[in-house]
């Protein structure tokens, strides 16, 4: 029984997956750490029908000053994810400025 569960814990520890959406304004491509805006967002039952907003031209300090917005689902949000059963589903975005 022990084993099962184990095999059961590594496989789907070895399964899970992470997800990336980046929009790049302008052609230009962010470097790794010039995050100005990292935020946790909360969603609920897998985010079905809700929407959250983050206002990228505020956090940049105008339009023309966002290099690109990227929303991912960290190893960390989809472990919370399969723990609360799809009832609690972070996802973390990150507004990145010249």
């Amino acid at each position: 029984m022990l084993k099962a569960l184990l095999a059961t814990a590594c496989a789907g520890v070895l399964l899970m997956g992470c997800a990336n959406q980046r929009f790049n304004i302008a052609g230009e491509t962010p470097a790794a750490t010039s995050a100005k805006l990292t935020d946790s967002q909360t969603f609920w039952v897998d985010g079905i029908g809700q929407n959250t907003t983050v206002d990228a031209a505020q956090v940049c300090g105008g339009a023309n000053k966002v290099v690109a917005v990227e929303v991912e689902q960290t190893g960390s949000d989809v472990m919370l994810n399969i723990v609360t059963l799809g009832i609690y589903s972070p996802r973390t975005v990150r507004v990145h400025c010249k």
